[in-house]
């Protein structure tokens, strides 16, 4: 029953909730996105979704204008296309924020699997199966794992290879342990577990 209609429920309604309580945060950095670079306040990117439909994902953005056409598709800590205030806000992961416009719109839940671009799902095709099965969400628990992964990603000179040869396979490890354990409680303790971490 959770998984289905009760999840989706509860998504809109802690959605709205967490958004009004967020937008004196959500605000000033907005402004301070716009005055700090050139280009959008929004980053969007198209992610895949459950059943392995693409959607286009929301997120303030923290890089240089087309930062996606001048360097991989993995990020690490120490990337020049990140801004300044951009990299505040991926580390404390306000850049996140906007994907609470994605949960509504009901292309992903609060709490599921990582949304993956699909030039990594591809590479995993047969085990993304499952991950799919279900709509991907802000947090989990392998985002709380890989909460620093762009420092991890730092120590790999060819970073896309050491993510879908060695990150990636411990991620689906461990979204496979959230569909197995997808409860209402386990959704609340890893909601609370990403406010402690972040």
């Amino acid at each position: 029953m959770y998984k289905n209609f009760g999840k989706r429920v509860f998504d809109i309604i802690a959605t709205l909730i967490g958004g009004v309580l967020l937008l004196p945060l959500i605000v000033p950095i907005a402004i301070w996105i716009k005055l700090s670079s050139k280009g959008p306040l929004f980053y969007v990117q198209k992610r895949v979704g459950k059943d392995f439909k693409e959607f286009d994902l929301y997120k303030f953005r923290s890089m240089i204008v087309d930062a996606d056409k001048v360097g991989p598709s993995v990020t690490s800590g120490d990337d020049p296309r990140i801004t300044k205030v951009g990299k505040i806000i991926r580390r404390t992961k306000i850049d996140e924020l906007p994907q609470l416009l994605n949960v509504l719109k009901g292309d992903m839940s609060l709490v599921g699997p990582r949304p993956e671009v699909m030039k990594f799902v591809e590479q995993k095709k047969a085990e993304y199966k499952k991950v799919l099965s279900v709509k991907p969400g802000i947090t989990d628990n392998a985002a709380i794992e890989f909460r620093d992964e762009e420092t991890i990603m730092q120590q790999y000179d060819d970073k896309e290879k050491a993510y879908i040869d060695i990150v990636l396979p411990q991620k689906i490890e461990l979204y496979y342990k959230y569909i197995e354990n997808m409860t209402f409680t386990n959704d609340i303790k890893l909601i609370l577990q990403t406010l402690k971490v972040i």
